[in-house]
């Protein structure tokens, strides 16, 4: 059982490393408010909770990374839409380059 908990804490923690990360990947393909970057991470089997978003793209609009802007809804009340600035354009190409650069290292590792 321990292992087990101890598996899913670091899935919990690899999770959370990423997030920021995927976050700027689909602000990079198009705008998007919230919860529908909500729906885009659990589409994906990223599993978020609402209340760990809201503070990441607050800190990456704190950042630079992020900017956004108010627009009416067809249906409640107005939606926060976020967009990827050209500072968080650099900052995802920086990303991918670490992931890369993961991926081919933990490879490496499995293959030995």
């Amino acid at each position: 059982m321990e292992v087990m908990n101890n598996v899913e804490n670091v899935k919990t923690q690899m999770r959370r490393g990423v997030l920021e990360y995927c976050i700027l990947s689909i602000l990079s393909k198009k705008d998007s408010y919230a919860s529908s970057i909500l729906s885009e991470l659990k589409d994906a089997r990223m599993i978020v909770v609402e209340g760990t978003i809201y503070p990441l793209l607050i800190r990456q609009k704190n950042q630079g990374l992020l900017t956004y802007r108010w627009e009416e809804s067809p249906q409640g009340p107005p939606r926060k839409y976020y967009q990827i600035t050209d500072k968080g354009r650099q900052a995802l190409a920086e990303m991918d380059s670490a992931w890369q650069e993961l991926v081919e290292t933990i490879r490496l590792l499995r293959e030995k």
